[in-house]
Parts: structure tokens; C-alpha cells; sequence
């Protein structure tokens, strides 16, 4: 079953699957271009990430969506298992969002471009005028109702486990004063792990578990660090039992 399976993701999944993303990609493009970017700039990534999926037969569980209050602006913050978490969060979510991804995501054909227009939000460290430029845009966005999901621990794991969390995410929230909400991903690691060249999907379901808002208790350091704490014991906490624990990630 496991080589009929990888039979299949060659001939039928992958040649879909980079059909979808070559159309996703150029709707994108041309949507933002005519339209409302907020619009262009989800939907289609929703949908896409959802046939990804679907070829691929991966069953899908959300669990918490009752936790998220219509209307309210977010900071997302969830660990990051794989490249599966895309899909898994831009699909299921239901809420429109606003990525904050590596600068060097824009190269990708297509897909960067896509990502550019839709005013995704490119993380740029070098130097402080460039971070100063990646946390204004990520204000604009909240400002203007929508949320934003971040992994704030900044790489994929190298072994299913979490590693640190940055304080970006949580001082950002922190600014505006809006709630967190963490996310679980399990499963993700399972489907696709993190590792050199071309591998084959690994068939495994995929569950996303979102947690109960963390509302401010204050301003300052001191609120950064309670929220950064509680979030990164939340995610842990829906961690399925192989991946519990912390395992540092050199990556960081």
C-alpha cells in the first residue's frame, strides 16, 4: 500500500497538486491586482490548501473553533511541526489571516509574488530599519481587523518536538493589546518531516486544536513574558504524547 500510495502522489498528486498552486497563485496575483488584496489574498489559499489535502487523502480534525469570537483580531501563534502547518492552519483556521513568513519565501516562483500582493507579511532581520518595517505592516494589518499567524519559534523542528519561543509575536500583541491564541499541529511532522531533497507524503492524520485567547493582563515586559509562557504551555499541553517535551533546535 505504502508504494502504490507513493505510485500515486508521483503521477496524480504532484502534477495536481502544482496545477492548483500554479492557478492559486496567478488568482492571487490577479485578484490583489483588481480587487480587494484582503479577499484575493485568503480565500484562494484556503481552498488551495484544502485540495492539497484532499489529493493527498489526509483527514483533517479541528478542534476549539467555538474559542474564536467573530470580528476579533488575533495573534496566532502555533508550533511548527512541517510543511503540512500551511495547509493545515490556511485551510481549516476560518478566519481571515495574514502569514508572517521568511523574507526568503518571496523567491519562490509564482508563490512569492502571490504572497507580495496579498500583502502577506515578509519577517526581514537584517538590520533594525528592516524589522522596524516587518512590525509596521504586521500593525497595520491588526488595525485594520484582521490577525496574524506566526510560528514563534521561527524553523520547522528537526524531531516532532517544540523548541523556544521568540518574543516577537507576544510583545506585537502586547502593543496593541489583543488577545493570543495558540495553536496545536500534530501530525504534520508525521505526513512530511523536515529533511534534505524530495520526499514522498507519509499518509497520517492531521489535527489542529485552537486554544482559548489569552487576553492582556497589563502592558510591558512583564505581560510579554506571562502571555509568551502560557501560550507555549497551551501548545505543549495538546501535543500528542511522542512529541512532549522540550528538544532545542539549532536552526533557531
Amino acid at each position: 500500500m505504502k508504494y502504490l500510495y507513493r505510485l500515486y502522489q508521483l503521477c496524480v498528486a504532484l502534477p495536481l497538486g502544482l496545477l492548483a498552486t500554479l492557478i492559486t497563485a496567478l488568482t492571487v496575483i490577479v485578484g490583489c491586482s483588481i480587487g480587494n488584496g484582503h479577499f484575493w489574498g485568503y480565500y484562494p489559499g484556503r481552498w488551495w490548501s484544502r485540495v492539497i489535502c484532499w489529493l493527498l487523502f489526509l483527514p483533517v480534525k479541528v478542534e476549539g473553533r467555538e474559542n474564536l469570537e467573530h470580528g476579533q483580531s488575533y495573534v496566532f501563534v502555533s508550533n511548527h511541526q512541517g510543511a503540512f502547518d500551511i495547509f493545515l492552519i490556511y485551510g481549516y483556521l476560518g478566519r481571515n489571516f495574514k502569514w508572517m513568513m521568511k523574507r526568503q519565501l518571496r523567491s519562490i516562483p509564482f508563490v512569492g509574488w502571490a504572497c507580495e500582493k496579498s500583502h502577506q507579511i515578509f519577517v526581514d532581520k537584517r538590520g533594525p530599519s528592516k524589522i522596524k518595517k516587518t512590525y509596521d505592516d504586521a500593525r497595520e494589518i491588526l488595525k485594520e481587523g484582521y490577525s496574524v499567524t506566526v510560528f514563534p519559534e521561527g524553523a520547522r523542528t528537526f524531531t516532532g518536538h517544540m523548541a523556544h519561543f521568540r518574543k516577537g509575536a507576544f510583545a506585537l500583541a502586547d502593543e496593541l493589546q489583543l488577545p493570543v491564541v495558540p495553536l496545536t499541529i500534530n501530525g504534520s511532522f508525521d505526513v512530511l518531516s523536515r529533511q534534505r531533497g524530495f520526499n514522498f507524503v507519509t499518509w497520517h492524520p492531521l489535527c489542529l486544536t485552537i486554544h482559548q485567547p489569552i487576553y492582556p493582563i497589563g502592558t510591558g515586559p512583564q505581560n510579554v513574558d506571562a502571555t509568551l509562557r502560557q501560550s507555549y504551555d497551551s501548545v505543549m499541553s495538546a501535543l500528542v504524547p511522542e512529541y512532549q517535551g522540550f528538544v532545542e533546535n539549532p536552526d533557531q
